[in-house]
């Protein structure tokens, strides 16, 4: 299926450091598999996995997470249905100057400029009270109803991984980070990846960390680009259907103390099929501090400065966070 996207989509080349061909690609590894259905009666081996994913790989596969059959396919349809309207239907909802939120390309902030290949849309979706309508599409007539019904399922599976990380950390941390996630803020993020023929030399997304609590990415085609970095290793993730990638971000590997980490990961293009994913980032509430737990700071101190929500993102939209701490 062909996209007529403008001439925006011109191959923008990269850096010589972060093409494919001169990095190391182990397709013989995968990410963790981890069980919602057993996490649920808090089996202690599929609550070790857990952590495991969560100290070692940054990144696990979820599966059995209640998640509806239903709202995945809808969101899936109505994102493809979106990204197929003319070129002057979607830029009606173009991201301002300086705004995260709305149509365009992936931006690098504090370098202004784009180095990446593919088009995002990118909305507030929780609380409520936060949503700005005038980045939510009438057409696909769905959109609105598919979304909302989507972004409070995924927030609750990502409150209840939260509390269940929690308990693997310590006695009083689930506490500690449900109330710092309650009411928190949400966005999603529907990204579309054309097929690229020199794929080789440029990238969906470059080599990033998420700043933000946990991510859901939901696979809303067959086509894989989703590669994470470890050991040195580029990793493809092959997605297993109807289950959600999740990845530790910045801010907890920030309250973990750096027990839990946010892993670099970047999108490669294929060079034949387009690419279309979702993810939905969590965010703690806007009265959360941002800094490392109490509990977990008596054996090696504090790795991590501690900053407000204001103070935290205003780095990260700075491309500063190297501030806070070892990111």
């Amino acid at each position: 299926m062909s996209r007529d996207l403008g001439v925006d989509t011109q191959l923008r080349q990269i850096s010589p450091k972060l093409r494919r061909k001169e990095v190391l690609v182990d397709e013989s590894l995968q990410i963790p598999t981890i069980d919602m259905r057993k996490l649920m009666v808090e089996d202690d081996d599929e609550m070790a996995k857990l952590h495991f994913a969560c100290k070692e790989w940054g990144f696990f596969q979820l599966i059995n997470h209640g998640v509806a059959e239903e709202s995945m396919e809808k969101m899936k349809v109505d994102l493809q249905e979106f990204f197929k309207l003319p070129a002057e239907e979607r830029n009606a909802y173009e991201r301002p100057q300086n705004s995260m939120e709305g149509y365009g390309q992936p931006h690098i902030f504090g370098q202004g400029k784009k180095l990446d290949w593919g088009h995002m849309f990118l909305l507030s979706s929780l609380p409520p009270s936060l949503r700005n309508l005038r980045f939510w599409p009438q057409n696909p007539t769905s959109f609105r109803a598919t979304l909302d019904k989507y972004s409070l399922e995924l927030q609750e599976v990502s409150n209840y991984l939260l509390k269940l990380m929690g308990k693997n950390l310590g006695n009083d941390i689930p506490k500690q980070l449900t109330e710092m996630f309650e009411n928190g803020r949400q966005a999603v993020r529907m990204n579309y990846y054309p097929a690229c023929v020199n794929g080789n030399n440029a990238m969906g997304i470059t080599p990033h960390t998420d700043a933000v609590g946990l991510t859901l990415l939901l696979q809303a085609n067959e086509v894989q680009g989703l590669e994470i970095n470890k050991n040195g290793k580029w990793i493809p993730v092959t997605p297993i259907p109807a289950a959600f990638i999740v990845n530790i971000g910045d801010i907890i590997e920030v309250m973990s103390n750096g027990e839990y980490k946010s892993i670099e990961h970047r999108t490669v293009l294929d060079q034949e099929n387009e690419r279309f994913s979702i993810a939905a980032f969590h965010f703690p509430n806007v009265k959360a501090v941002i800094g490392p737990l109490q509990d977990l700071v008596k054996k090696n101190g504090e790795l991590y400065k501690t900053l407000s929500n204001d103070e935290f993102f205003g780095l990260f939209q700075k491309g500063k966070l190297e501030v806070c701490g070892s990111y």
